[in-house]
């Protein structure tokens, strides 16, 4: 069996050595074949010498993307790939030495299936405060972890794996290409393309496994390790939700509804008093919800700001035809 391991990358190339290094003491199975794919997305930091420094250390092959945006590199990948599976990896994770020989074991078990996922764990660099893990499970989803159990399950449409750590059948991954107006690029943070695809697959009805000894340890700088840093992110993920919240003809006060200020105040005043009152797993919970309430209002009257302003102008523009 031929695999490919890809990894797309852009300005990391510190990181990326340390990836590569693991990478270098993968154990790879008898009747296996396979490639280190990298697709440099437009670097301009030390890539090219980081990659040159494992060229007799690894199968490595890379390709330059020009385009910039994760999606045009991870579509270019797909186009390059050699093997009959990609495994999706990134530039600041560390495969566990079964990583890939996990992934091949599952292949072989379910031949019908075409999609796979396995764990993603936190590495933290320095040693993060002390209310970080302990209350890392409620905000496991700011930092791109994944943990779906100890048990191989079947992939359903809540129950994915994450971008630092899948694998796709390239038969099927040709049919899926990734949406280039998602993912991460210049002037957007925030990913969602490669589990655009893995839903579309499980909607057509192809089969997925989690694999959960395939195992990988994404990075987390110090600069994530802070309130602020998950305040900014479930505020954003607020806003994303209340861009989707109608209008629902209750009271509005300063033109977002009165549930709206209640829940945000309320989750506000439970997070400023519990923060020094509580234990991190019950506070951190508060400062989730705040954010989000918060972001949530943002999001709606962003929404409906946009929507009078559409009205307004096809009235102007009505006025002006008759």
């Amino acid at each position: 069996m031929n695999i490919t391991v890809a990894i797309c990358t852009w300005n990391r190339s510190d990181l990326l050595k340390q990836t590569l290094e693991q990478a270098a003491q993968l154990s790879i199975p008898q009747g296996v074949s396979w490639e280190l794919l990298v697709v440099n997305n437009n670097s301009t930091d030390a890539t090219d010498e980081a990659l040159a420094s494992f060229a007799s250390r690894l199968p490595l092959r890379s390709v330059f993307e020009a385009q910039a945006g994760l999606s045009h590199a991870r579509n270019r990948a797909v186009r390059e790939a050699r093997g009959d599976y990609i495994l999706w990896t990134d530039d600041d994770v560390l495969v566990n030495e079964n990583w890939l020989a996990e992934y091949f074991k599952a292949f072989s078990r379910w031949p019908d299936a075409a999609v796979f996922g396995g764990m993603v764990e936190p590495w933290f660099a320095g040693t993060p405060p002390r209310w970080l893990p302990r209350a890392f499970s409620q905000v496991a989803s700011a930092y791109a972890t994944r943990d779906l159990g100890p048990q191989a399950i079947p992939l359903t449409q809540e129950l994915i794996p994450y971008g630092a750590n899948y694998a796709v059948r390239r038969a099927e991954q040709l049919r899926y290409p990734y949406d280039p107006g998602l993912g991460v690029r210049p002037g957007n943070s925030m990913g969602g393309e490669e589990t655009t695809v893995v839903r579309a697959m499980l909607a057509d009805g192809i089969k997925g496994w989690w694999v959960p000894d395939a195992r990988v340890r994404h990075y987390i700088p110090e600069a994530r390790q802070t309130t602020r840093y998950l305040r900014r992110y479930f505020y954003g993920y607020g806003e994303y939700c209340g861009r989707q919240v109608k209008g629902d003809g209750g009271q509005l006060l300063f033109g977002r509804p009165r549930w709206m200020w209640r829940q945000a105040l309320e989750s506000e005043i439970k997070y400023r008093l519990r923060r020094f009152l509580s234990r991190p797993e019950i506070w951190v919970s508060d400062l989730v919800a705040a954010s989000e309430a918060w972001g949530q209002m943002r999001g709606y009257g962003l929404r409906h700001e946009t929507a009078e302003a559409q009205e307004d102008e096809k009235e102007v523009r009505h006025k002006v035809v008759a």
